[in-house]
């Protein structure tokens, strides 16, 4: 039982206890002032009184292998008490398994004491420090305290950091094959094997494996030619990497020229090598050069004469079939073009045999008024000439859009309103003068009761005037986009037409549950314009594009400011007035109604995952000891992207490494950033935890879209410029990312805007034929072609097919002209990227199984 001390002075009773003792651990009495004595339940006896304990043993550090409980031991002589205390605070009494027992040898006491330590209470302690315990022993002369045992729950990663990769190598090559194990506690240990074989580097010095896990060969061998195999173990479990293939080869070697041969009757003497020192093996090459050699020579068996008449016989013969195979090709060209100025009229069209998928130029209707031509993309440029008809336009139009960026150009008619609404509360467009200043367009609309969340400010919004032949309009670096299609707009109709990106921070968007903003949130308008056709508003998503896993809802905001499921992804009505096409990381909507639209998606399971961009950020310049290093974890979209960027430049940042994608799980696992392998001599973390950790619904809510951590590192001297580290980002129970920094601080002059980065330069609005790649014209003509249902599909339903757009049949079938929805959807998708050559191709096919239409590539022009 615990010691107690009593003494009085001056009658005045003092009481002594052992530092931080519990005082339910005590019991005690007074005796008369008179004896001045302490009475002990447990007393040492008198020869031992006055030692203190000393500990036989003292807990180690232990680790927790999955759920199973560890146990600690402290034994002391000689001791009364031995009680532990973990991170700080006693354990109690009734959780202690005591044993007492005396040494036969010195006879004094000796006490040994256990506990057990499970997960959950480990678990529990998650601050700045590791869980400890130390044990504390009494005697009637004082304490002692043992050590600290750590007690750490022991866990091996799946995934390795990095793992070796094969190669081939020639004969004597060095040979690195690099392995960096999968995280664990503890530190995993690492061997390497050949073809399932244990390496031992002390029995082949020719194998040497450096402190960080690489394998070396030191010179390739043929019989180093092998699968090698990186192997990570702890007492938890045992990982393997993917194994590499190592292939030794031999690149073969000319033997020595032979002596020349003696002058034959040809005039021809000989010499030759071969490929044999060494052979070539194992995949290497071939001797290069030549393995036999002749000159010319003189001798008596080789008498110098002219060509004979045989010879002359031979040259004529080749010239004459030379002269015929002209002759004939000839004959098939004249043939072949007799042929195609016979075609039917409505068979082949001429504009379409003559131009192909060439850009049409269109003449303006009025003077000083011109339409967006593209350059000629083949000599032929007078075959360029198809006007189209343009006598259905008003008055006003102009071919050429003014951007938001391009102010000069003005309408000249009147000054009538441009919005006026109308009783069912849309919205009608007259003629009106564009204001000089783009936000004075914007200020306009955001008067309105619909627009009061319309940021004022034009960096994410573009605009244009546009009428009956359609246009396009594109927020740069952004991958929003919206296709206006021919035809879409009323014939006799102008409509001035806004796109814009909203800041969430603007936009409230209510979610519940699992749900998850998937999208940016996209205005377009004006609302409630009548449209005739369905315009193509695209933009970037952020899910693992896997529609097993989750449902995925378009929502659009009413009138009144709610928002409204307005379609199912995949559940789509072909007589709804909405429609989606899904791609790997673009979603396309059909809409025939204007407003603002957003992608939301609840996952069906805990394998649902969204796309998360991982960018790593560092003042472009340093010149303290201090230096930052930001983490963004952002929804992987190109709006994001663009504002994280922006505000970058404005905080003198640069892009350090490349970007990385990961996949976050709906799994409620948090995120988590650490940094490592830092040279400790020149640099240290400020970070005091093992690592940072950001909540998953910060993540999974996709509301806040600049999310980050920042990492503060100190250099110890102004001279140290070299940082190297690695720094990872993983989902707890999930994947991750590393990133291996390695860079000089005060050399690094990588701009903001890096190689990493594909920027957009398109302008943001074209109207017209400009906007489009497939000419007017040539459109007509394959829509009036292929609308007709043939008997031997060789119509719409074949161009969808060949287009990989067969899912959508019922959608187009519904349409006017299913041919018209579908070459929409080819332009919204390759406007960047399109290929007309392909599309050519195609429609070559198509028509050559009917005989119907033909098609002149670029390259024939």
């Amino acid at each position: 039982e615990p010691i107690l001390f009593v003494t009085f002075w001056t009658s005045v009773p003092y009481l002594y206890l052992p530092t931080s003792i519990p005082l339910p651990f005590f019991s005690f009495s007074f005796v008369p002032d008179s004896q001045h004595v302490a009475t002990v339940t447990n007393p040492l006896p008198a020869a031992f009184s006055d030692l203190l304990p000393h500990f036989l043993v003292e807990p180690d550090d232990v680790y927790i292998v999955k759920n199973k409980p560890v146990t600690l031991t402290c034994r002391s002589t000689p001791a009364t008490q031995i009680y532990f205390k973990c991170n700080g605070e006693w354990v109690h009494q009734d959780d202690h398994l005591i044993e007492r027992t005396v040494d036969p040898a010195t006879g004094l006491p000796v006490m040994q004491v256990m506990i057990d330590i499970s997960r959950q209470q480990v678990e529990k302690i998650f601050g700045l420090e590791d869980y400890w315990c130390q044990c504390v022993a009494w005697s009637t002369t004082g304490t002692q305290k043992s050590q600290k045992a750590y007690v750490r729950i022991a866990y091996l990663r799946k995934n390795f950091e990095e793992e070796p990769l094969g190669k081939e190598v020639a004969l004597d090559q060095e040979v690195l094959l690099r392995c960096h194990p999968p995280e664990g506690v503890p530190t995993a240990e690492v061997e390497w094997l050949k073809n399932e074989e244990v390496i031992d580097p002390s029995a082949d010095p020719n194998y040497h494996v450096t402190a960080d896990h690489n394998l070396i060969i030191k010179q390739a061998r043929l019989a180093d030619t092998g699968n090698y195999t990186c192997v990570a173990k702890n007492i938890v479990a045992r990982r393997r990497s993917s194994s590499a293939s190592v292939t030794v080869y031999v690149d073969g070697g000319w033997s020595e020229w032979s002596k020349w041969s003696a002058c034959g009757a040809d005039c021809t003497a000989w010499r030759s090598r071969e490929c044999t020192q060494p052979v070539p093996g194992t995949g290497g090459k071939d001797c290069q050069g030549l393995d036999l050699q002749s000159q010319n020579c003189t001798s008596e068996l080789c008498p110098q004469t002219a060509s004979g008449p045989e010879d002359v016989a031979l040259y004529v013969g080749i010239v004459a079939v030379a002269l015929c195979l002209l002759l004939l090709l000839i004959v098939v060209v004249l043939v072949y073009r007799r042929k195609k100025e016979g075609l039917d009229a409505d068979v082949a069209d001429s504009s379409i045999l003559t131009t192909g998928f060439q850009p049409v130029g269109i003449k303006p209707t009025k003077p000083g008024v011109w339409a967006p031509r593209r350059p000629p993309r083949c000599k032929n440029s007078h075959l360029l000439t198809i006007q189209p008809d343009l006598t259905t336009t008003t008055s006003s139009y102009q071919g050429s859009l003014r951007s938001r960026h391009e102010i000069t150009g003005k309408f000249s008619v009147t000054n009538g309103p441009l919005l006026d609404p109308l009783p069912n509360g849309s919205h009608t467009l007259h003629n009106g003068k564009l204001p000089s200043d783009p936000a004075e367009f914007m200020n306009r609309l955001s008067a309105q009761s619909y627009f009061k969340t319309l940021p004022r400010d034009t960096a994410n919004t573009s605009y244009g005037t546009f009428n009956f032949l359609g246009g396009r309009l594109t927020i740069p670096n952004t991958g929003v986009s919206l296709l206006i299609p021919p035809e879409a707009i009323p014939r006799g109709k102008i409509y001035e037409i806004y796109l814009t990106v909203q800041r969430k921070e603007d936009v409230r968007l209510p979610l519940a549950g699992c749900q998850t903003l998937l999208s940016p949130v996209v205005s377009c308008g004006p609302p409630g314009v009548m449209l005739t056709r369905p315009v193509i508003l695209s933009m970037d998503h952020c899910s693992d594009a896997s529609p097993e896993n989750w449902t995925m809802r378009l929502k659009k905001q009413s009138y009144e400011g709610t928002w409204e499921d307005v379609l199912q992804v995949g559940e789509e009505l072909p007589s709804d007035p909405y429609y989606c096409q899904l791609e790997a990381e673009t979603c396309r909507i059909f809409t025939e109604q204007l407003g603002r639209f957003a992608l939301v998606g609840e996952s069906l399971s805990m394998v649902a995952a969204k796309r998360l961009k991982l960018l790593l950020f560092a003042p472009a310049y340093c010149t303290t000891l201090e230096y930052s290093i930001r983490v963004y974890c952002m929804d992987d979209t190109q709006d994001v992207l663009k504002e994280v960027m922006q505000m970058e430049k404005q905080l003198g940042g640069r892009l350090i490494d490349e970007p990385q994608v990961l996949l976050f799980k709906d799994s409620y696992h948090n995120l988590r950033l650490s940094i490592h392998d830092m040279p400790r001599a020149h640099w240290r973390s400020k970070l005091l935890a093992a690592y940072q950790e950001i909540p998953f619904y910060h993540i999974w809510s996709g509301s806040q879209r600049s999310l980050h951590c920042t990492f503060t590192l100190e250099r110890l001297s102004l001279s140290t410029c070299e940082l190297t580290c690695q720094l990872c980002v993983w989902q707890v129970e999930g994947e991750g990312q590393s990133f291996s920094i390695d860079i000089n601080i005060a050399k690094d002059s990588r701009p903001l805007d890096s190689d990493f980065l594909v920027l957009d330069n398109s302008a943001p609005a074209l109207a017209g034929p400009s906007a489009f790649q497939i000419p007017y014209l040539i459109r007509q003509k394959i829509c009036s072609s292929l609308d007709a249902p043939c008997p031997h599909g060789a119509d719409w339903r074949l161009l969808a097919q060949r287009l990989k757009l067969e899912r959508h049949l019922n959608f187009f079938a519904c349409k006017a002209s299913p041919t018209s929805v579908i070459l929409d959807l080819w332009e919204a998708q390759h406007f960047h990227s399109g290929n007309l050559n392909q599309l050519a191709a195609v429609m070559a096919e198509i028509g050559k199984q009917e005989a119907m239409i033909f098609l002149v590539t670029d390259g024939e022009c």
